[in-house]
């Protein structure tokens, strides 16, 4: 008997040990590579409002579209803030009349959810998107699928029910009675309107070990890869060179700065600024109140402004602008696709805000649930063809390392924008009539390239005359 269980061990462990050496069947997933400046040069930014994202307005929701954000080039998702909101003080509308939840009828009172940026727990995640295990999901589908996950921080000011206001008062700014205040606009000397937060003092120092160390928990403990950092230009600069290489030691990570100040950039402290000017610049061409000389005149002040290894943001559409400031097709009209396509491939990393890709065309509720449309068409189709071309041409670098922008003279200089962007050989060539007439254009550029949207070869030279409609683009390669 005992000779037979002796056998029919030795057996077991034979098969076993073949089994132990078969290849798995199961594919790891791989941990995604460290943060790089190389990431920057070719990489697509994506804003995710999970509250707005599905009608769930969950994480679990958003994190089963993850991995088809890859078709879009996307490598970095910016999950707009995801901590509990403070009850007091919260708002159902926004503006000059602005009313708080609590001025509502009490039978509506439920469905104003307040702004994300009234933080009362920065360590904490808010229970209408899930729990924290549902967010260390969403982590770790990004990371499977290698796309890195940035979160926005609110160093500026908290919301009314933070622990802070009652166990450390000392932290925040308070006027001549000795009463915590909302933000104060330093040009006017009056409140931003903000009335339902209060803002922080970075005088006080133990304000600024605190905010470092709950920064610091997010990567220690969550593994996110960096922070987009609201109004980032309203906290001191001494803050951020305190607080940025502390961060940096722990992970190599990605700063975005909501700020257009050149010197966020400087010395290793943001990554990214946005790129407001570029912004503003397209809405008023698009609405004919600019035009193409404006856009050159742009281009040459930020040449001035910013240093050759700065990186800005570039947006057609964000959360602020959609719920306040009208939809990119009432902005941008008839050159939506024009814009979005300059946008890629100009200097700097595109930003695609939730909804972008599927068309959306109604200003989202910012304190109340709403939803975005799910329907893949054509602006999906461009998106994915943009990013693309972002990824894998590196005449469109646009990080530290960018590839060189040259302005292409044309027989209108007022209306028709080119430019050719060009890296070891590499071209890009984008031709745009930013105006509400067709244009017969010459353009001074010589070559043969290909029109990357239609697939369809192209020769060019100053002879030949290129018909653009209005607000019609090119994007040529070589």
């Amino acid at each position: 008997m005992i000779k037979k269980i002796v056998i029919a061990l030795a057996a077991m462990l034979v098969i076993g040990c073949k089994n132990e050496n078969k290849p798995s069947t199961t594919e790891m997933p791989k941990e995604i590579a460290k943060f790089s400046p190389k990431v920057e040069e070719n990489a697509v930014i994506y804003e995710v409002n999970i509250r707005q994202y599905s009608p769930e307005g969950t994480f679990n929701a958003f994190s089963k579209d993850i991995p088809q954000l890859k078709e879009l080039g996307v490598k970095i998702i910016w999950v707009m803030p995801i901590f509990p909101i403070s009850q007091t003080k919260r708002k159902a509308t926004g503006g000059d009349d602005s009313k708080f939840a609590s001025e509502m009828p009490a039978a509506e009172q439920h469905k104003y959810l307040g702004s994300y940026y009234a933080v009362s727990d920065f360590k904490k995640v808010n229970p209408e998107f899930g729990t924290i295990e549902d967010f260390r999901n969403l982590v770790k589908t990004a990371h499977d699928n290698g796309i890195y996950v940035i979160l926005d921080w609110v160093p500026n000011h908290t919301g009314w029910d933070h622990v802070w206001i009652k166990e450390h008062p000392e932290y925040y700014t308070k006027n001549a009675k000795g009463e915590i205040i909302d933000p104060i606009n330093p040009e006017t000397g009056k409140s931003w309107g903000w009335s339902d937060v209060a803002d922080l003092n970075y005088d006080n120092q133990g304000l600024r070990k605190e905010m470092t160390a709950d920064m610091l928990h997010w990567i220690k403990n969550e593994n996110i890869d960096g922070f987009r950092c609201d109004v980032a230009s309203n906290v001191p600069l001494d803050f951020w060179q305190q607080a940025i290489p502390q961060l940096r030691k722990e992970k190599n990570i990605f700063m975005l700065a909501e700020a257009w100040e050149p010197e966020l950039l400087k010395d290793g402290l943001f990554d990214m600024a946005y790129g407001w000017e570029a912004h503003h610049t397209m809405n008023r061409i698009a609405q004919e109140k600019n035009t193409v000389k404006d856009w050159d005149k742009f281009i040459a002040e930020d040449a001035k402004k910013y240093e050759a290894n700065d990186i800005l943001m570039n947006f057609v559409d964000n959360h602020d602008e959609n719920s306040w400031n009208g939809t990119v097709k009432g902005r941008l009209g008839k050159a939506e696709e024009a814009m979005t396509a300059l946008s890629y491939v100009m200097p700097g990393m595109p930003l695609i805000y939730s909804g972008n890709e599927y068309g959306l065309n109604h200003s989202l509720k910012f304190f109340e649930k709403d939803s975005i449309p799910k329907t893949k068409g054509k602006e999906w189709e461009l998106r994915a063809k943009l990013g693309k071309l972002k990824a894998e041409n590196i005449a469109l670098n646009g990080g530290k390392n960018k590839a060189k922008y040259t302005r292409i003279k044309t027989n209108d200089d007022t209306n028709i924008l080119a430019f050719v962007r060009e890296k070891n050989g590499k071209k890009v060539v984008y031709i745009a009539n930013f105006s509400s007439k067709p244009i017969n254009s010459k353009v001074a550029v010589t070559g043969e390239f290909v029109n990357y949207m239609t697939g369809k070869p192209t020769s060019l030279n100053d002879k030949v005359v290129i018909t653009l409609q209005p607000f019609q683009s090119f994007i040529l390669t070589n």
